[in-house]
């Protein structure tokens, strides 16, 4: 599929700052805080919110009322007219929901679209389901969160299983896991050089973090929130998590919140909406991919390939990669596999550091590869994460002169 008319305003999107698992954002409904940090930075655009057709919400973790999807947000912003959608592809949802608001476009169904993603890890919902035939009455229940990272749906284990298939069957050892680590927290030094400068160009800092009923400031956040000092020393003494593995805490992400909001358009409006107009930010092509059965961290290295075919490119054309890296052995197979250089991903800093909210981790990578584009002065640059089920998405995006 061509999307050919479509693209992304140049600086019009965002990101708040990833707080740490009952951090600095725990208190706040993900939706509701979506739509506050979505109203302020559309005003700063000066972009008028019943200009949006469409919007599309990414939320993986449900929250109060989270049953009305997408209307309930774009209401919030002033979009009060502006019918939209919601989407859950847990790790995947961040370019789900990109592909989604550029194919209304494209399709013409849609002159403008708002992309939200949010959600919050923290106090996760505790539901029950129940049974009314069963023995007793009693249903099940579920922590959504944890539960599911711990239990595959189909298979019955746990996330970390797959990270130590994917390892053994592509030969990835401790040590290179750890020097991965490593170097992934030196690139995000990156990101906050010169006073956070690679980050300001996309997040407002400090942050401004509400009260719950969004009247008053609770707490400042100056950056992301759960990002530790990483040291060859110090990830060499941490013990693997599972006996015999190669997978430790430090090599490991860690859950998050925080929200991303974007806007697409036709080329036509692109130009008017950017920040500089003189660059252009392309959507060349989408895919997905799945993997084997408990092999998650290897479905990224399928989804790419389809992403480039989609683009007609290969993988020598891409100027930078970013990656949804809960684990360190996803970026080392990927390398592995495509014979890229595993040092040169995820520059300025990736979610294996920074966290993963989930619906919201892909999003913010995408919006990091566009700037990082940018500073090169252009090119192609390709996203890929894994998602729960052995699932994956890709992306390949063009910054280019307009």
């Amino acid at each position: 599929m061509s999307f050919d008319r479509v693209e992304i305003p140049y600086g019009a999107y965002w990101s708040t700052p990833f707080a740490k698992w009952q951090g600095a954002l725990q208190h706040l409904h993900s939706m509701k805080l979506a739509a506050h940090v979505a109203k302020a930075e559309l005003a700063k655009r000066n972009i008028d919110p019943k200009s949006f057709d469409t919007g599309v919400l990414g939320l993986t973790n449900n929250q109060y009322q989270s049953f009305y999807g997408a209307p309930w947000p774009l209401h919030e912003i002033g979009a009060t007219h502006t019918p939209g959608h919601m989407i859950t592809q847990v790790c995947a949802t961040g370019a789900r929901v990109v592909f989604a608001g550029a194919s209304e476009i494209q399709l013409g169904m849609a002159q403008q679209a708002l992309i939200l993603a949010a959600d919050r890890c923290s106090n996760g919902p505790h539901i029950y389901y129940p049974a009314p035939k069963g023995p007793g009455g009693y249903g099940q229940s579920e922590d959504q969160v944890l539960y599911n990272m711990m239990n595959d749906a189909i298979g019955g284990h746990s996330m970390l299983t797959t990270a130590e298939n994917v390892a053994k069957k592509f030969g990835v050892t401790r040590e290179e896991a750890d020097a991965v680590t490593l170097r992934r927290f030196e690139q995000y030094q990156d990101a906050l050089a010169n006073g956070n400068a690679f980050q300001k160009r996309y997040m407002t800092l400090p942050f401004s973090v509400p009260k719950p009923n969004f009247k008053a400031e609770d707490t400042v956040m100056t950056g992301d929130e759960g990002v530790f000092p990483t040291t060859a020393e110090g990830l060499a003494k941490l013990k693997p998590v599972l006996e015999g593995g190669v997978v430790t805490f430090g090599s490991q992400t860690h859950p998050a919140d925080g929200n991303v909001g974007m806007v697409l358009t036709t080329p036509e409006r692109a130009a008017e909406l950017s920040s500089d107009p003189s660059i252009r930010v392309r959507l060349r092509g989408f895919a997905q991919g799945r993997a084997d059965l408990g092999y998650m961290p290897e479905a990224p290295i399928l989804a790419s390939q389809k992403a480039l075919d989609a683009a007609g490119v290969k993988i020598s054309d891409i100027a930078a990669i970013k990656s949804h890296n809960p684990f360190a052995v996803n970026d080392v197979a990927f390398a592995k596999a495509t014979g890229v250089d595993v040092m040169s991903l995820n520059n300025y800093g990736s979610s294996l550091i920074w966290g993963h909210p989930q619906g919201p981790t892909g999003l913010r990578a995408i919006v990091e590869l566009i700037e990082e584009l940018a500073i090169r002065g252009g090119g192609l640059g390709l996203f890929q994460g894994c998602a729960a089920g052995d699932s994956s998405m890709a992306a390949v995006i063009e910054v280019s002169s307009r």
